[in-house]
């Protein structure tokens, strides 16, 4: 597996896993009826943020975009999300695209990283996030609607480099 630079024609492999994972509504507080356009919009970065995508062959596995968390006063910390394909789950594939993005955020200059939005209950991605230096440093409660667990929390993760 490698990481590389987003181009227009990997959104055909990356639309579905996009689709896929807003559509479950169990990990993203995006709105279920996204349509690509609006995926596309919202998914890829304009320069100085970026785009990649986790490689095997010519098969995406999943994808990390990460920027700016905040203008102006907050611009000195970055932010990232990531989404893996249900088949490419349990390989590394969401680790090493967490490495990535913090590589790439302290070789920008960053301060630190933050996750403003982390389900509760994704309990993988928490997880995740806790190995490679991440703290949940709030909570909001019920605040996200999930499909089966109703109303659970949604953790902000912070990582200071």
């Amino acid at each position: 597996m490698r990481i590389r630079e987003f181009h227009e024609p990997d959104w055909a492999q990356l639309w579905p896993i996009v689709e896929e994972v807003v559509r479950a509504q169990e990990t993203f507080p995006y709105d279920p009826e996204l349509t690509a356009e609006q995926a596309y919009d919202m998914w890829v970065e304009a320069a100085p943020g970026r785009t990649v995508v986790a490689v095997d062959g010519d098969a995406v596995l999943g994808t990390a975009k990460m920027g700016t968390n905040r203008p102006g006063p907050g611009a000195h910390v970055a932010t990232a999300s990531f989404m893996v394909a249900r088949a490419a789950r349990g390989r590394g594939v969401g680790t090493a695209l967490c490495r990535h993005a913090v590589d790439w955020a302290r070789e920008r200059g960053y301060a630190g990283m933050q996750f403003n939005a982390v389900v509760a209950s994704n309990t993988t991605a928490v997880e995740l996030y806790r190995r490679e230096g991440f703290d949940v440093v709030g909570t909001v409660p019920g605040a996200f609607r999930h499909p089966a667990l109703g109303r659970v929390g949604l953790h902000v993760m912070y990582r200071e480099f």
